[in-house]
């Protein structure tokens, strides 16, 4: 089994994190990212993507080509704990879990991470699957527990319900870092979500949870569009970011480049 968490060391060192999502499963888009060397994890946002168990073995596995590099996963609020299982079980080392409305929900998601055991209280026993090697002998060994523990846990922030539990839910052990969602979180207050200008309630609830999240000394990760838009963020004292999504990229690439070709030649159609 892959004993080494990248994301899990750079966090208890305290340096930044860079990470980018992708929608696609495909191994060949995570071999790119991967050779760019610029990503310490890719994150599959499985809540939007088309996916299959044996997707995410493979996900893993092109994962693990790069050994700096850590697979994440984003899931939804139902079926929960079958997807974290299976996401954890094909080798992923970091879940982004959406959809929590409140300290109770967040606390039972780190209990579907953690191992089985009285000192950890988790509810994550043994089976035979990829990530210890789909071995016996590696089975609810000391080396899987630990994996376990080091588990990232990620937690969006993106329901108005979670904003008025942000206290408490920052001060659960185990919450790694949180994320906000503005689309999410505007639709709970009944307003409707524009990528370009959020609605007032969003921005002034995004930037209560970095601060509130940096000054409990918890990582807050924010999700940006380009390089250029980190900077008032860094100023803030954000060090996790995000950036960028696979069909997003593809799109604008084409978009740019296939739209201005076709003005190029315009004059002669």
């Amino acid at each position: 089994m892959k004993t080494r968490n990248a994301l899990r060391e750079l966090l208890n060192d305290g340096k930044p994190t860079i990470g980018t999502q992708v929608i696609s499963t495909s191994p060949q888009i995570v071999e790119v990212i991967g050779h760019t060397g610029c990503f310490d994890y890719i994150q599959l946002s499985a809540e939007y993507a088309s996916w299959t168990l044996p997707d995410l073995d493979n996900f893993a596995r092109a994962v693990e080509l790069f050994p700096s590099l850590t697979s994440v996963m984003k899931i939804e609020d139902d079926p929960r704990t079958f997807m974290t299982r299976r996401a954890l079980h094909a080798g992923m080392q970091g879940i982004l879990f959406a959809d929590c409305s409140s300290a109770r929900e967040v606390r039972d998601c780190i209990r579907t991470v953690r191992p089985a055991t009285p000192e950890d209280g988790g509810t994550n026993g043994c089976a035979l699957t990829r990530d210890v090697g789909f071995l016996i002998t590696e089975v609810g060994g000391e080396a899987w527990m630990q994996a376990m523990r080091d588990i990232v846990v990620m937690v969006m922030i993106e329901k108005k319900a979670a904003i008025d539990e942000l206290e408490e839910i920052l001060s659960i052990d185990g919450v790694d870092i949180v994320n906000f969602g503005p689309c999410d979180y505007s639709v709970s207050v009944g307003k409707a979500y524009n990528t370009s200008h959020w609605c007032t309630e969003a921005y002034k609830a995004h930037r209560d949870m970095l601060e509130l999240a940096l000054k409990r000394g918890k990582r807050a990760r924010v999700e940006i569009g380009n390089w250029e838009q980190a900077r008032e963020y860094i100023d803030m004292g954000v060090r996790d970011f995000n950036v960028g999504v696979d069909l997003l990229a593809v799109y604008e690439y084409y978009k740019l480049n296939g739209g201005s070709l076709r003005e190029l030649l315009s004059g002669n159609r």
